[in-house]
């Protein structure tokens, strides 16, 4: 019998919803099943804990080779590139998700932050993209290094989305 995971470190590097959205689903789920939660966001990733930015995520619909139009009918990546897709993939994507419940994001990291979950931001990518701690969301607990994120890492599963 496998042993129970206790405790996983999640890396978010993609700030469109489909990118953002399992890292939190997962960490929501650690955290509802009593496991340790820690999210680690990189890149483009940090525009889902960026106050400015974060209620305002959308779907890249440009070079999704899986994307699907109403009705499951396999959209051709081409059509991606029209302009407005995105935006109609994102109400599109809105829309079901609120029919299941599923919080939008700052909702989201907010209840995986209250139920212990831990935020954190690359401070490499901040430093780059030449960013702030007053940038963020209050539910950042702190910007950290890579090696600090494998510091509070020791014995989780990694999980990069």
């Amino acid at each position: 019998m496998a042993e129970p995971i206790e405790k996983v470190s999640i890396v978010i590097s993609h700030g469109s919803l489909e990118g953002v959205y399992p890292g939190l689903i997962m960490a929501n789920g650690a955290r509802m099943e009593g496991i340790e939660a820690t999210v680690f966001f990189t890149f483009f990733g940090l525009d889902a804990i960026i106050d400015k930015r974060m209620d305002n995520l959308g779907v890249a619909t440009v070079g999704n080779p899986a994307m699907r139009m109403p009705g499951g009918i396999k959209m051709p990546t081409w059509l991606g590139a029209i302009p407005g897709m995105s935006r109609f993939a994102t109400y599109m994507m809105k829309k079901e998700m609120e029919k299941l419940d599923i919080p939008p994001v700052r909702e989201f990291i907010e209840m995986i932050h209250d139920a212990g979950g831990e935020i954190y931001a690359c401070k490499a990518t901040v430093d780059m993209f030449h960013l702030s701690e007053n940038d963020f969301c209050s539910s950042l607990d702190e910007i950290i290094t890579v090696g600090e994120f494998y510091e509070k890492s020791a014995g989780a599963k990694i999980i990069f989305t």
